[in-house]
């Protein structure tokens, strides 16, 4: 019994030390991964205008993921299928855009995407061309970046 009892114990012990949560390491690879993260979705950002502008609906349908909702300008809460239909009918379209500076934040398998345009573009047959700040999320799911919402606001 007593076998047993300091069998027990030293098992018991064992995943004691074996458990405990050792400090993490700064991989010295991390920075570089999250760089890597920013650029891709930077690149995203001026890949998704590129494809509007050349209406290229293949690409904007790929970037978007589609659950993806969008806040325009107005307020309006617009689901992907409507954007993409918007854009194949004329309703809206991009005819140039220049990208600001962007921030890209990366929480895991999410990230949060600021900038700001200045565009030429109409929506609903006006002339919506102007300046514009805007975030776009991005999630990545199996192992590619989508984004899943976007809000944009003209400024004044």
């Amino acid at each position: 019994m007593k076998h047993l009892l300091r069998a027990g114990l030293l098992f018991a012990g064992a995943l004691y030390l074996f458990g405990q949560a050792k400090p993490a390491k700064i991989s010295p690879a991390a920075p570089a991964v999250k760089t890597s993260v920013e650029q891709t979705l930077m690149q995203m950002e001026r890949d998704w205008g590129a494809a509007e502008i050349k209406k290229d609906y293949a690409a904007v349908e790929r970037i978007l993921a589609n659950d993806w909702v969008g806040i325009d300008y107005s307020g309006n809460i617009v689901p992907k299928e409507q954007a993409i239909a918007d854009l194949k009918s004329g309703t809206s379209t991009l005819v140039s855009e220049e990208l600001g500076p962007m921030t890209v934040r990366v929480f895991g398998n999410t990230a949060v995407v600021t900038g700001s345009d200045t565009e030429k573009s109409t929506d609903r047959g006006k002339d919506s061309s102007g300046n514009y700040v805007w975030t776009d999320v991005f999630v990545l799911r199996n192992g590619r970046w989508q984004a899943v919402a976007s809000q944009s606001t003209k400024a004044q």
